[in-house]
């Protein structure tokens, strides 16, 4: 049996995924707001809105323990992208999580929604999350400067994108 399970969310995860991005650690490596209800979760994994795709990460014994969304574009000309957001739980950060689940993600995006362009936001002091999406091929293309409010300052992040080489036509 594998280490872990990976599987999209159901309505009855909103409560796992609200004590998931309660976290500190959590919520302040993303623009997420502190003290998410769980009526915020229910009512996000009731939107069924077709260009957000998510996916949760579950330990051997069922315990949901990282999350990860992919939010496709919605406007035609950039309907071949779509922003990453993940988040996993602390403790259970440095074991192999977050490449599990990006791995799923990007194969998601990949080779069944047919992205050419993953992209994403990270904090530049995120060390962790840095070495993880460099290591899925993501590159650093921006900095922006005093981006987003975190714990009263203004940080910078990294703007970061994945791109998909498309074999050929015809090739196998």
């Amino acid at each position: 049996m594998s280490k872990y399970h990976i599987r999209k969310p159901e309505p009855a995860d909103a409560a796992a995924l609200q004590a998931l991005m309660s976290d500190p650690l959590c919520y302040g490596n993303t623009l997420q707001l502190p003290y998410p209800s769980l009526q915020l979760w229910q009512q996000r994994l009731a939107s069924n809105d077709p260009l957000h795709h998510a996916l949760l990460l579950e330990s051997a014994d069922g315990q949901v323990i990282a999350h990860g969304s992919l939010w496709r574009e919605s406007v035609p000309r950039l309907a071949h992208g779509a922003s990453l957001g993940m988040a996993v739980q602390r403790e259970w950060q440095g074991q192999g999580v977050g490449s599990a689940l990006l791995q799923a993600m990007l194969d998601l995006a990949d080779n069944w929604l047919g992205l050419h362009r993953v992209e994403l936001t990270v904090f530049d002091d995120n060390a962790a999350a840095l070495a993880l999406y460099r290591k899925y091929g993501f590159v650093e293309e921006a900095r922006l400067r005093a981006y987003a409010l975190r714990a009263g300052r203004y940080e910078d992040v990294l703007k970061m994108a994945r791109l998909r080489t498309c074999p050929p036509a015809g090739a196998a």
